[in-house]
């Protein structure tokens, strides 16, 4: 672990993994625990692997994260995003702009997508929040789900901020911990006032404002909608965890391993009102358990009144792409009988964005098109008609 951590401050983090994976693979009982001690001191985190290159021991995790100090700060103040890049031009076409976001001492690079304006259109469009996963960035993340492609075609806003180094040496979200899982604090606060300003300046309509991710990104979706149900009107999560199932690196872990435990007392706190969301994972996720995706749905389901008591069985249908992939889609209707839950289960699927482009990391382009499904029913749940 020493070399690990060797590694990660000069900033070889492919040689911080294998030292990592070296140390977990030991073949004493002693040794493994005195590795994962050792982790945990030096803030280990979880991140994911793609489809291609999935460790041996899919138990590992695959980087480190350098505890840095919280930084000050109160309020949810405006800010504005920093200036476009010189490559993206104003006016009504097509526009991939770069820029900077400052909230509470924090700062975000972030990517945005603007598609061309309809002739004579003057109408807010809707807008969706991507957050990739751990040692992704926005182009990558945009190039692997191809939402740009998509979202070109209905007229739909994308915004991909992009966690810092700083904050996690694999630009994981910092999911797990408990800064980041409440209102007013932390990534939460950040990429909450970034959307809120994105949409203000960009003519987004608030009613229509979404967020999805992947992994990391895909837990971090379900903490952000929880914390900002008034900016967000709905959620997707592909591969993720469930809100609050995680207090610190250990029992991010244990759920990654094996689904969630009792969720820790005193941090996240119970799940409100749930905002409709819809959830792909694969059944063969060798990183992130299966049984986070169903603690997820059935902590949904409590949170929106389609829990044991609910009136409406949920419909099931089963399909499989030209690719020979399969997968189960169950829809559950809320109390008032509105289509408001989706999961998604990818049969024989492993840690990857479903359907998504080779042009990206971390994706099966076999699999079901999961972007075109988020889109689809994003905008069928504007917050308005709740």
């Amino acid at each position: 672990m020493a070399d690990a951590a060797r590694s990660t401050r000069g900033g070889r983090l492919g040689e911080a993994t294998e030292a990592i994976q070296r140390a977990l693979r030991g073949a004493a009982a002693h040794a493994q625990a005195h590795a994962t001690a050792a982790a945990a001191a030096a803030g280990q985190n979880p991140v994911f692997r793609g489809a291609a290159g999935m460790p041996a021991d899919p138990m590992v995790l695959d980087g480190l994260v350098r505890e840095v100090p919280e930084p000050d700060g109160a309020g949810e103040p405006a800010a504005a995003p920093g200036p476009a890049d010189a490559h993206a031009r104003e006016g009504s076409g097509e526009r991939w702009q770069a820029g900077s976001f400052s909230h509470q001492n924090r700062t975000l690079a972030y990517r945005l997508y603007l598609p061309p304006d309809a002739p004579g259109d003057g109408a807010p469009r809707p807008m969706v929040v991507m957050l990739h996963g751990c040692t992704q960035h926005a182009e990558d993340f945009a190039a692997g789900t191809r939402m740009n492609s998509l979202a070109r075609e209905l007229g739909v806003v994308v915004l991909y901020p992009e966690q810092t180094q700083h904050a996690n040496a694999q630009k994981c979200w910092n999911w797990f911990k408990p800064q980041h899982q409440r209102r007013g604090r932390g990534e939460p606060a950040v990429i909450a006032a970034l959307a809120r300003s994105v949409a203000t300046k960009h003519r987004v309509d608030p009613a229509r404002v979404y967020v999805a991710g992947l992994s990391a990104g895909g837990a971090m979706a379900d903490v952000v909608g929880h914390c900002y149900p008034d900016v967000f009107a709905a959620v997707g999560v592909h591969s993720g965890l469930p809100y609050g199932c995680a207090a610190d690196v250990a029992s991010a872990l244990s759920a990654m391993r094996g689904g969630p435990g009792p969720a820790a007392a005193g941090t996240a706190g119970p799940r409100g009102t749930a905002l409709p969301t819809i959830v792909f994972h694969g059944d063969a996720d060798g990183t992130v358990h299966v049984r986070n995706a169903e603690a997820l749905v059935e902590a949904l389901r409590d949170g929106s009144g389609q829990g044991a008591g609910a009136a409406a069985a949920p419909r099931v249908t089963r399909g499989q792409t030209g690719r020979g992939a399969r997968h189960t889609r169950t829809v559950y209707t809320d109390a008032a009988g509105r289509d408001a839950l989706e999961y998604w289960q990818l049969h024989g699927a492993g840690h990857a964005w479903s359907g998504g482009s080779a042009s990206g990391s971390y994706t099966d382009p076999s699999g079901v098109d999961a972007s075109a499904e988020m889109l689809r029913f994003f905008l069928a749940h504007p917050r308005a008609a709740r």
